[in-house]
């Protein structure tokens, strides 16, 4: 009796007087839902808003006031024109609004239109992380499921029919609501849901060809600038293999011999006598700039002339006459990868669909099938000869096969706020069997009848962050998990004069950076002083690491390059230790730190070269933060 009570009470509720009320409130749930979600997670940030933010705020919350409750008005329509928009209606709610309460809990942002401009393969790397994530991911998306199902049955039980017309109108607003301006920079002043739909319509304008070349920008077929023939003058002969792998922080990998590592076991053991480079920095973090700054030697914020044109280590080995080898498990379909790299000229090629064909997009090949491969042709090599191994595991969703040692525990890929140190373990074990196939490479070298002439060089594109400063994964900041990197230089007896290994011993604790590896390959190679060279040194920004150190030059970083389109803005200058960038949505001025003395990065450095960095950013990228 109570439950029909009950029942009896609801429907009094629903079309007695007070029922106008009530369905104005179904009208609205889902744009108060969206508001509510927002003030949940930012809800400092929405009160510093400014006037003109505030306005854009105001706008958002109108237009989705609009879509939503046209959908659900529509809904009720009892022919095919009210199930599509029923069914829009709880799809639209669903992924717009639990997708948007998903990305924030990874990235401390809003997906937004910049992320699907700069996402190059968005639909592959999406549909591969959810499939290494999807419970969470279903779990963000099932509350506002269950709501947009129970708000439908309200309205139809709360207001009367809707005209055919209005409800072929709905579906037609909401998608026309994907091309409706919002303001998705900076503090990001609008609401999750206007977001999410403005992503969506750029995401379909750039799939049909609307999008201009400098609105989503992506590495593209490269052509290096012809380099004379060099006649080459190593201090010693020897060869040169550079390893550069994915996403491997700084703290993740002994980049110097450590009784007991555990996190690089095999090349800690396989190579005790390695220098390691104690203070590298990536000027980025984001492997698309990462390689042009590395191979080519260039600052990020380069044009796209320069980034595309630049002779390339490859290109100065050859006109050395040194044999040149490209061995990557990277998935080169990712972010046209393959179309940087086409024109490599090299003497051997291998990436990861030629080693696995269903190589994962973002993790590339298992690299158990690169060390096979490298154990298989590495006698086939002809000195002297430059080598790149290229590394894709580590790089998320983090490539752990359960069959292999997993010694950091508890370990899992759970990506909540209160999962950090499980997915931090899991991370760590990506780098651990990455480091047993990498060991297994380098033995192979080693035990060559070249392997003591042959120098290893090793060092991480970028670094990985997990929620240090709010942010997971890489591309969103400049702060040090992201870019400081492991590196070092192992080089057997002879391979080094003892000036050249002074030298390298004396950079273990000095601010080095990625173009100075680029420089120690040329050095190495003994055409850094060639006077081929002469027409490119000029935008060549390293220092030779076989040389005394250098006086400290300021560097520009930034992820917003000439080939590669950014989600979200940062851009800064790193001079020794000190380092002064900004980043949008998240700052309102510069941020400075003294990565030496506070190498967590939380208190703001008073050091006067702050002041100077200042300057010296605006003269490099024109403009100060919003």
């Amino acid at each position: 009796m109570e439950r029909f009570a009950l029942v009896a009470f609801v429907r009094s509720r629903l079309t007695g007087p007070g029922a106008s009320r009530v369905a104005l409130v179904v009208l609205l749930a889902p744009a108060l839902a969206s508001i509510c979600l927002d003030v949940a997670l930012r809800g400092g940030d929405i009160a510093d808003f400014s006037t003109w933010q505030k306005l854009t705020y105001v706008a958002a919350c109108s237009q989705s006031c609009c879509v939503w409750a046209l959908l659900l008005w529509a809904v009720s329509q009892r022919a095919v024109s009210g199930w599509f928009a029923g069914g829009v209606f709880v799809l639209g709610m669903t992924f717009s609004l639990g997708g948007q309460a998903y990305f924030f809990e990874q990235y401390h942002a809003y997906l937004n239109k910049d992320l699907t401009l700069f996402a190059a393969d968005l639909t592959d790397s999406v549909f591969s992380q959810l499939r290494a994530d999807a419970t969470s991911y279903a779990t963000s998306k099932l509350p506002f499921f269950v709501l947009a199902l129970g708000l439908v049955v309200l309205r139809c039980k709360t207001m009367p029919v809707a005209r055919p017309r209005l409800a072929w109108l709905a579906p037609l607003l909401f998608v026309g609501s994907w091309f409706i301006p919002t303001q998705h920079r900076a503090a990001q002043a609008s609401t999750p849901d206007t977001l999410y739909l403005n992503a969506i319509g750029a995401y379909v304008w750039g799939q049909l060809g609307g999008l201009e070349d400098d609105q989503r920008t992506r590495p593209s077929l490269r052509h290096s600038t012809h380099v004379a023939p060099i006649d080459a003058r190593p201090a010693v002969p020897r060869n040169v293999v550079f390893v550069v792998s994915e996403s491997v922080r700084a703290d993740a990998f002994c980049s110097e011999f450590e009784p007991g590592c555990r996190q690089s076991p095999t090349t800690n053991e396989l190579l005790p006598g390695r220098h390691g480079l104690r203070q590298m920095r990536a000027l980025d973090s984001t492997t698309a700039i990462s390689l042009p700054v590395l191979w080519a030697g260039v600052a990020p914020s380069d044009t796209h002339e320069v980034l595309h044109t630049w002779p390339l280590l490859f290109d100065y080995a050859k006109a050395a006459g040194w044999q040149t080898a490209y061995w990557t498990a990277q998935n080169l379909f990712f972010a046209n990868s393959r179309l940087f790299v086409q024109n490599l000229g090299v003497d051997s090629f291998v990436s990861a669909t030629q080693l696995q064909g269903d190589a994962d997009l973002d993790m590339g090949a298992d690299e158990a099938r690169l060390a096979d491969y490298v154990q298989s042709n590495v006698a086939n090599l002809r000195e002297p000869f430059f080598v790149v191994l290229h590394l894709a595991n580590v790089h998320y969703p983090y490539f752990v096969d359960e069959h292999r040692e997993q010694p950091h525990q508890p370990a899992a890929f759970e990506k909540g706020p209160d999962s950090t140190t499980k997915l931090r373990n899991y991370y760590q074990n990506a780098v651990v069997q990455q480091d047993t196939h990498l060991g297994r490479m380098i033995r192979a070298i080693r035990d060559a009848s070249f392997g003591p002439r042959t120098v290893v060089m090793y060092t991480s594109d970028h670094g990985e962050a997990f929620r240090e400063h709010g942010q997971m994964g890489h591309t969103f900041t400049l702060f040090d998990e992201e870019v400081k990197v492991p590196a070092f230089v192992d080089a057997p007896a002879g391979s080094l004069t003892q000036e050249e290994r002074t030298a390298l011993i004396a950079h273990r604790d000095h601010f080095t950076f990625h173009p100075d590896m680029m420089v120690t390959a040329l050095d190495l190679m003994g055409v850094w002083d060639a006077p081929q060279l002469d027409p490119f040194r000029g935008k060549l920004l390293g220092a030779s690491l076989l040389r005394r150190p250098a006086p400290a030059r300021t560097l520009p970083m930034t992820n917003c390059a000439a080939v590669w389109s950014c989600a979200f803005e940062n851009w800064g200058v790193m001079r020794g230790e000190i380092k002064l960038f900004a980043r949008t949505p998240y700052d309102r001025g510069w941020q400075c730190f003294n990565t030496r003395l506070d190498p967590s990065e939380e208190q703001q450095s008073d050091d006067p070269l702050c002041d100077q960095l200042r300057g010296h950013v605006l003269n490099v990228f024109e403009r100060p933060p919003k």
